[in-house]
């Protein structure tokens, strides 16, 4: 299972989803998709554009959690 932290990342930088879409150019839509972890998929584009606006690495934005039991 992939962990997608954008909610947590958000609130650290007391930023809104509407200005996080703002500032990537990334569609409401999938920044709402995102904060609720319902995305299915993502481009390299798109979490290069998440890691310059809040400003960290791709592994402070998704964590992988093993479902292995």
């Amino acid at each position: 299972m992939i962990k997608i932290k954008v909610s947590d990342l958000l609130g650290k930088n007391k930023m809104s989803q509407a200005e996080l879409s703002r500032l990537t150019g990334i569609r409401p839509g999938t920044i709402n998709a995102l904060y609720y972890e319902t995305v299915m998929r993502i481009s390299i584009d798109q979490i290069d554009r998440l890691c310059k606006a809040l400003r960290c690495q791709p592994s402070d934005i998704f964590e992988y959690i093993p479902d292995w039991f």
